[in-house]
């Protein structure tokens, strides 16, 4: 699988019927088929195996789904370790909320896109503007580290070498020339990339000096992250940054909204209030706008909306723009890893097509920069500007012309169809590496689970985490300063730019107010037990809503644990467990409410023996989407009164139209991850 099966493979060439056949319908209904690429991957024999790739007479090899991290095997999946692994799995649990079978052919003969009509929550806004830090964000911040080390001269060698060929290029006038073979370099022979541009850890590095810094975390805990904060598992602290990245802009449109002046206040204690069980609670963002109206009215101004005729319209304009503006922003975090993707393909897809296609767009700059002077680039630039600002006419009639004579050619032309085909974003990846297991009955563990706060102790920092080029020293900083950088400060994380910021920052409720919250908070603790308790009444008489919200705080996490087969769950606030049953020839799942299930399991019954309520065949499921245990703001409150975990719930849909809710599961992402990777279906994302 890592080898060029033929030149066109590297041509950034439409091949695949969804560039010319797109409202084809075809469905599949196994991995066996092979619709998309991403499935033939997964049943395909690979050379590096890992523990979930071998051969086993088990009926499902249980590869360590409740053991601790050094009890599970490595590598599961071959050439790549189990913390990436278990980095990808954790974020696709984050982005997947709604599938949906697609019958159609998909671009780039990958799965798993995003939906052109996708659902807008501003929960999944959210999750893509995570996904942007932690992708683009990221990647820009290690970009702008490398120039300023580049330019600060500390590794002086390096920086000397970039400057005499920059120089001779710039005097023989060769310098689109040189961009583009060095480009070519990077992308054909990846150990360039560290010779040219040597790893360093981001929140080691200088933005403004180039030089060592001390971590803004007060500790070098974490190499790929920009504070440098210390974490259980490789990657959380990227999450729990662009969680917080998210919080803090939020923060601040808060702060806007409600006028918030802290110089102009006598004090700095304040009292703030919070949530109430669902219908019973105000909404949170409603909080904002009532903050924001009362400082208009307390400035003598009209807050009502009798008075402002502009509210209504500019929120609708808003809520208007948000869809497209999400899905703006996961196109962007797509392309983005698409492209890093094709750069360091990871198993088990191929190893250089994808590089190879990526230089073949670069090797024809290079041929031509040597006869493209900056005259022509000039006309040619200041041509485009003013034919796109004055051709109007002209565009329109073209787009008409080849909308009337071809009408497909959109697809033709889409990236994941030509430069990018066969690429995969990190969810289609993830998918891939979950159908590897399921194709081999041996599917992956759940990412490790952190329940305690990391160690503030320094990261060892090795070879691949810095180095220089040549003998200069990384960083120009000798291990004493490397170490004293490296070891924790506790002060550092909270040091801030001034006393003005620092007063707009605080957020300290006074010792009357914290007493006051505190009560608050007891007493919506007693609401919620309350309310949670008189669910079990609602529910024996009838109410079907109380019936789902029954055991949605579980006791404790590690009594509810299980899998790979079998899912502690309710249905119809019964108590139970979904498993799936890959015994027969066509797998299927099931739920029952036989109580040996606990005890002895379901891989030596059958299914008979199991007496399930109902039960599903896999290729027939149609449509899968999270569910939540409780309303969005009960479940706020509930975390917030008593911080608890909310068990939440998944729904299952067959393409006869039957509706299946399973409430109260802790493990409802690692059943959704098996069911998307078990099958033949070739899933959207909604």
């Amino acid at each position: 699988m890592d080898g060029v099966t033929s030149v066109k493979d590297i041509l950034p060439l439409p091949d695949s019927t969804a560039a010319f056949d797109p409202d084809k319908r075809e469905v599949s209904h196994a991995l066996t088929e092979e619709p998309t690429a991403s499935h033939a991957l997964a049943v395909a024999d690979h050379d590096d195996k890992g523990h979930a790739q071998t051969s086993h007479e088990a009926e499902v090899k249980d590869l360590g789904w409740n053991e601790p991290n050094d009890k599970i095997p490595s590598p599961l999946v071959g050439g790549m370790p189990n913390e990436d692994l278990w980095v990808l799995v954790r974020r696709f649990n984050k982005q997947m909320y709604h599938v949906k079978e697609y019958p159609h052919p998909v671009p780039g003969d990958l799965d798993l896109n995003l939906a052109d009509e996708e659902e807008f929550s501003p929960d999944k806004l959210r999750a893509n503007f995570e996904r942007l830090y932690m992708t683009v964000g990221i990647g820009m911040m290690g970009a702008i580290k490398q120039i300023a080390r580049l330019r600060s001269w500390r590794e002086t060698r390096r920086t000397a070498a970039f400057c005499t060929a920059y120089s001779i290029a710039w005097l023989l006038d060769i310098i689109m020339p040189l961009i583009s073979l060095t480009l070519v370099v990077l992308i054909v022979w990846p150990p360039s990339r560290a010779i040219l541009f040597p790893p360093a850890p981001i929140a080691l590095v200088s933005a403004s000096t180039g030089g060592v810094q001390k971590p803004k975390a007060g500790v070098l805990g974490s190499t790929d992250s920009a504070t440098g904060a210390a974490e259980n598992h490789k990657g959380e602290a990227v999450e729990a940054e662009a969680s917080n990245f998210v919080n803090s802009v939020a923060s601040v449109a808060l702060s806007s909204a409600s006028g918030k002046h802290p110089q102009s206040e006598p004090s700095m204690g304040k009292a703030q209030e919070d949530d109430a069980p669902n219908e019973r609670v105000p909404d949170p963002t409603a909080m904002a706008i009532s903050a924001s109206s009362a400082r208009v009215s307390a400035q003598g101004g009209a807050a009502s909306e009798k008075a402002d005729k502009t509210k209504v319209p500019m929120e609708t304009a808003m809520w208007n723009q948000m869809r497209p503006i999400m899905h703006g922003l996961a196109d962007v975090a797509d392309t983005w890893e698409r492209f890093a993707n094709a750069l360091d393909p990871t198993p088990p897809f191929p190893r250089d097509v994808h590089r190879l296609r990526l230089a073949s767009i670069v090797v024809p700059l290079f041929a031509s920069s040597f006869f493209i002077t900056n005259y022509m680039v000039t006309k040619g630039m200041t041509f485009g500007i003013g034919f796109g600002f004055f051709g109007d006419p002209v565009i329109m009639r073209g787009l008409d012309w080849l909308n009337s004579k071809f009408p497909k050619w959109q697809q033709l032309l889409d990236i994941r169809n030509t430069l990018f085909k066969g690429v995969p974003t990190n969810a289609q990846l993830a998918l891939t590496l979950l159908r590897v297991g399921e194709a081999n009955k041996a599917p992956l563990p759940p990412p490790p689970y952190s329940g305690h706060p990391p160690p503030e102790e320094p990261v060892e920092v090795g070879e691949e985490n810095l180095r220089a080029a040549g003998s200069d020293w990384p960083l120009n900083a000798t291990n004493e300063e490397l170490e004293e950088a490296m070891r924790h400060d506790p002060n550092v994380p909270h040091e801030t730019a001034g006393s003005d910021v620092e007063a707009s920052k605080q957020k300290t409720h006074g010792k009357k107010g914290a007493r006051l919250l505190g009560m608050f908070k007891s007493g919506v603790k007693g609401t919620i037990e309350t309310a949670l308790g008189a669910d079990h009444l609602k529910a024996k008489a009838g109410s079907e809503h109380a019936k789902q919200r029954l055991g949605v705080i579980p006791s404790g996490r590690e009594n509810n644990l299980s899998g790979p087969v079998d899912f502690k769950c309710r249905y119809h606030g019964k108590r139970g467990h979904t498993y799936i049953s890959t015994r027969a020839t066509i797998p299927c799942v099931s739920f029952s409410i036989d109580k040996s299930i606990g005890k002895t399991g379901s891989e030596d019954k059958t299914d008979l023996q199991l007496h399930p309520v109902w039960s599903v065949a896999v290729a027939d499921i149609k449509e899968l989407k999270k569910v939540g245990g409780l309303g969005w703001k009960a479940k706020l409150v509930v975390g917030w009164a008593l911080d608890r975990e909310v068990a939440d719930g998944i729904e299952i849909i067959d393409k006869q139209g039957n509706h299946y809710i399973l409430t109260a599961m802790v493990l409802r992402d690692e059943l959704f991850n098996r069911l998307v990777a078990m099958g033949g279906q070739k899933w959207e994302s909604w």
